[in-house]
């Protein structure tokens, strides 16, 4: 009997214990949930009232809630502060305690890699990179039987080595991700583990891995039966990398059909609706870009095209599309991607705006790049040769020729590119041609370099093309015209296959040029009329100028008066409207943004008095 009432005053004890921590379990959820709602609440609201939301959550502590909650309330509190505040000293310091505590916590993995995730951003944003790679070395370790969270970190660590520009590790990484998708079933992330490694090979130029790469990527799209966007998306990255790789070749007319068929996917995406159900595999929980950007990038890539085959107003009409619907993107969404997008375009459409004659919107357009370099510093260091490069082409519009040597030579210090390389180099043996005996043997020295004849050193056919064209100049004011010809005509020869409208105008008028010097008017005029109709397509102002002047120079030598007085009558208008745009970018105040070759872009221009540039190219 003792010992029953002793159990029974035991069970007894216990069922208040047990009922005692119910009370406690239940009163605590309570004050958490209500302190989690006003929190959400302050954060939610507009505008967002963050110093609220913050009390609210620290307010969670002095309770001294379980393990689960105190790892939570960290994470939440670290991720407010991070991404509303500039506060990365606590936004740090509550992350690590998330990832620490979360670590001693079973099947917490949600809390745990996501503490992992957005600790390593901060380390990174902080330039404590050394911090982040163990981190997330680690995470992706341990999270072997999470696959959502194991790809993800797959995904981030990959990101880091190739921002560091370590693209061998990033590509190891992709893969060891690409297996792992295929052994938890996922052909959709296989495939995006893929097309993210060939974008990195297309970078490094490791060409013979990427052919079977693009093609193995190909059969996956094509076989994979799933959501119609997330099939489409798949298939919008894999013909992107083929346009750019057609691009980066210089094959502009090869490149036609998949271009073709990458407008069209496009098209097809934008009629699709978001399908709300979420995959089966967690593993396929991803999205390469909303179909936002998607649309972006496909302007982007018509627009690098139009610019290289020469079809400049189809350029301009799809960076207006493209702008415009960036401004709309950039009030919602602040991506650093929308940024690269942006500055992209206006490189683009900068070149295309030097052709056209409109020299003060280009320059004014360089001036925005450098805005948005001044927001960025990554974008600037991704973006600092090409800036450069551009004004260096600037520079040659206005013919300010000592300024276009010094752009482009800090462009040269500044790119480890090859294509950017070749091209930098091509312009800069063109400014040294028209500079004359100055810089001999720099120059000769540069067209030894960008020889088209053996060892050009990039695979591009444009430049290559490009190449021919600049020798080919090279000999014509060097006097040496029949050498120049079989330069140009092997220039027209890779231009007309590929059709590279703008270097085919350039090599007609240098022909014709040629003829007529040697006095064989009839295949000069041969050449010329063909240049000036391209010329007038594209359009292209310098060679207008420059078909109008031997037209006119041809029919008095012919004595075709009327002829000579049209072909003068365009001259002159010609040159008016390129003197005029000349005058009126001279005296912005970007202008002086020809005089700056290192550190980052100038914040402020000081205005001139007046253009200081000589004018005589012009007229």
């Amino acid at each position: 009997m003792a010992a029953q009432a002793a159990a029974a005053a035991q069970a007894a004890a216990a069922a208040q214990v047990a009922a005692a921590q119910a009370a406690q379990a239940e009163a605590a959820e309570s004050w958490y949930l209500a302190l989690l709602g006003f929190a959400e609440h302050f954060r939610t609201s507009s505008p967002p009232k963050i110093r609220l939301c913050v009390h609210c959550l620290q307010a969670v502590f002095p309770f001294k809630p379980p393990q689960r909650i105190e790892a939570r309330t960290h994470l939440q509190l670290g991720s407010v502060l991070y991404h509303h505040t500039k506060n990365s000293e606590q936004a740090r310091s509550h992350l690590e305690k998330a990832w620490l505590i979360s670590q001693q916590i079973p099947q917490f993995e949600d809390v745990k890699f996501e503490a992992a995730s957005l600790l390593s951003e901060l380390y990174c944003q902080e330039n404590s990179v050394d911090a982040a790679k163990p981190l997330l070395r680690k995470a992706i370790q341990i999270s072997q039987q999470t696959p959502y969270w194991h790809c993800r970190l797959l995904f981030q660590l990959a990101q880091l080595h190739t921002l560091e520009k370590d693209l061998v590790s990033a590509c190891d990484l992709l893969g060891v991700g690409a297996e792992y998708a295929r052994v938890v079933g996922s052909e959709y992330t296989r495939a995006l583990f893929l097309l993210s490694k060939g974008m990195l090979l297309l970078m490094e130029r490791k060409l013979q891995e990427v052919h079977p790469l693009l093609t193995l990527c190909g059969q996956i799209v094509e076989n994979w039966q799933g959501n119609p966007i997330q099939k489409e998306s798949l298939r919008v990255f894999f013909l992107v990398l083929q346009v750019t790789h057609y691009l980066d070749a210089g094959q502009v007319k090869s490149v036609k059909p998949c271009l073709k068929q990458l407008q069209q996917c496009i098209q097809t995406i934008s009629t699709l609706h978001d399908d709300e159900i979420l995959p089966s595999n967690p593993a396929d929980l991803f999205h390469w870009l909303p179909k936002e950007h998607m649309c972006v990038l496909v302007y982007l890539v018509t627009v690098m095209h139009s610019m290289q085959a020469g079809y400049l107003e189809k350029a301009q009409k799809y960076t207006d599309k493209a702008l415009m619907q960036l401004e709309k993107l950039k009030m919602l969404d602040c991506s650093p991607i929308l940024s690269s997008f942006q500055v992209i375009l206006l490189e683009h459409i900068i070149m295309c705006r030097l052709v056209t004659g409109h020299k003060a919107t280009a320059l004014q357009e360089i001036s925005q790049v450098c805005q948005l370099c001044q927001q960025s510093p990554r974008l600037f260091s991704n973006h600092a040769a090409q800036l450069h490069t551009l004004l260096g082409l600037y520079c040659v519009s206005v013919n300010c020729m000592d300024n276009a040597e010094a752009q482009f030579t800090t462009a040269l210090r500044l790119t480890n590119h090859q294509e950017l390389w070749a091209f930098i180099v091509t312009n800069l043996a063109s400014v040294y041609i028209r500079e004359g005996n100055r810089h001999q043997e720099v120059l000769y020295s540069l067209l030894e370099r960008i020889n088209p004849d053996h060892s050009f050193p990039v695979s591009s056919h444009c430049l290559r093309a490009a190449a021919f064209y600049v020798r080919g100049l090279f000999s014509f004011f060097q006097g040496r015209y029949n050498e120049a010809k079989r330069f140009l005509r092997e220039t027209l020869k890779m231009s007309n296959a590929e059709d590279l409208n703008r270097l085919t105008a350039c090599s007609l008028v240098l022909l014709g040029h040629i003829f007529y010097v040697l006095g064989n008017h009839r295949e000069s005029n041969n050449m010329v009329v063909p240049a000036m109709q391209l010329a007038s397509k594209i359009p292209d102002m310098s060679v207008q100028l420059w078909s109008s002047a031997l037209l006119r120079d041809l029919n008095k030598a012919c004595g075709n008066a009327m002829d000579a007085h049209e072909a003068a009558q365009m001259h002159q208008n010609f040159s008016q409207q390129l003197l005029q745009d000349h005058i009126e970018a001279c005296s912005l105040p970007e202008h002086n943004l020809i005089t700056w070759t290192d550190g980052p872009p100038p914040v402020q221009f000081q205005a001139q008095n007046g253009p200081n540039t000589s004018l005589a190219s012009l007229l």
